[in-house]
């Protein structure tokens, strides 16, 4: 059986001559936060909908829980999202709103509503009207009418877009608990890298509706580390010589790249041993990035 609690296979949407996702393959781990890069314009609401059934694709697979096909009718109840406008009546209470979306969901205990307001953090907003929230307080009922029915994954499309910090963290607040208390896996989207890097564990870069990438945090962040990037024209004939100096954190990139991520600031006397032995050393240079900066190089640049 799959790992994966949700995967696609060359899933993609064309809008008469445009391709707004094209040939995208993800896997999402059961209890993964998965982070979805991309500027906006990258596919990635598009993506969002054809995996919470709002959207038909024009190709490709979705697996969710094993089912695919016409069986994915069977789970479709398993998937909550907030997507663009959370879709909430302005003039309503949050219990309100979310006593509506429980009865159209077929639950009508007052237990359940109240659990969902304390798990989005908005157990004290009594009677007061949707219309008066804060725009953080909003997008946290989003969440909310997203939760209802106990789904074994959320989609959240942009969630702390326009956001002020206070409003970004409690919306991240409430992603981790919902992750660490009910395992929850949940898929967010954003622009704000920075934000996305303290929160997830799996990430997915999307440029132009291609995915570029997919990549544990661990990795990203082995990637973004502090490191001596080394050209040489033969890494395998390089690696007893950094055996010799007593390197053992490396990693052998391709055909031409050495990755070092031990002994930074003796860069001068690794190159000298190097050549020492014959190597021919076409370039040497310590980089150290941010996931920003990596999400630039990776998409050909920030004028991008």
């Amino acid at each position: 059986m799959s790992d994966y609690l949700l995967s696609t296979s060359g899933l993609t949407k064309e809008f008469k001559n445009h391709k707004a996702v094209n040939n995208v393959s993800v896997h999402i781990k059961k209890g993964a936060i998965y982070g979805f890069i991309g500027r906006n314009g990258a596919g990635k609401t598009t993506f969002m909908k054809m995996i919470s059934g709002l959207s038909a694709p024009t190709r490709g697979e979705i697996c969710f829980f094993g089912c695919k096909g016409s069986e994915l009718k069977k789970v479709r109840s398993r998937v909550g999202c907030l997507l663009e406008d959370p879709g909430i009546y302005p003039n309503m209470s949050a219990f309100d709103n979310i006593k509506m979306k429980c009865i159209a969901n077929g639950i009508y205990k007052k237990e359940y509503v109240l659990e969902l307001l304390e798990t989005a953090g908005l157990k004290d907003t009594g009677k007061k009207p949707v219309k008066k929230f804060s725009l953080g307080m909003k997008q946290r009922l989003g969440i909310a009418l997203a939760l209802t029915g106990e789904p074994d994954l959320l989609v959240l499309d942009e969630p702390i877009n326009g956001l002020d910090p206070q409003g970004i963290a409690e919306i991240r607040e409430t992603v981790h608990r919902l992750n660490t208390e009910r395992n929850m896996t949940i898929m967010i989207s954003s622009h704000i890298l920075g934000e996305l890097s303290k929160l997830a564990t799996d990430y997915g870069i999307i440029h132009n509706g291609q995915l570029l990438q997919e990549v544990t945090a661990e990795e990203l962040r082995q990637l973004c580390r502090e490191r001596i990037e080394l050209t040489v024209d033969n890494p395998q004939m390089a690696l007893p010589v950094l055996d010799q100096l007593g390197i053992i954190h490396y990693t052998v990139m391709d055909k031409e790249h050495i990755y070092i991520f031990e002994k930074i600031r003796e860069s001068t006397r690794i190159n000298a041993q190097l050549v020492k032995a014959g190597i021919l050393v076409s370039e040497l240079r310590i980089k150290d990035e941010e996931l920003e900066n990596y999400y630039f190089e990776l998409t050909g640049g920030k004028e991008k």
